[in-house]
């Protein structure tokens, strides 16, 4: 298990360890969430959504229109 300390003024160093597991490069984005029993789960926010695009393949002749997609329809 790496461990790191949070200093006075509320910072810590993620351990290069973790840093090379998720890529993390100086200016990476980290999104803490904390879970209802106290769990905290830190994530390197690394990616645009910009970059999943074209990542899914549309179905061949299922296309759904807008309208059929309004929730009040």
């Amino acid at each position: 298990m790496t461990e790191s300390t949070i200093t006075a003024k509320g910072q810590t160093t993620v351990p290069a360890d973790i840093r090379a597991l998720v890529d993390a490069k100086p200016g990476t984005r980290l999104v803490w969430s904390v879970m209802p029993d106290g769990t905290i789960i830190v994530r390197a926010k690394s990616k645009s959504i910009l970059d999943m695009a074209g990542m899914l393949k549309a179905q061949k002749g299922k296309s759904v229109s807008v309208e059929a997609m309004n929730p009040w329809r």
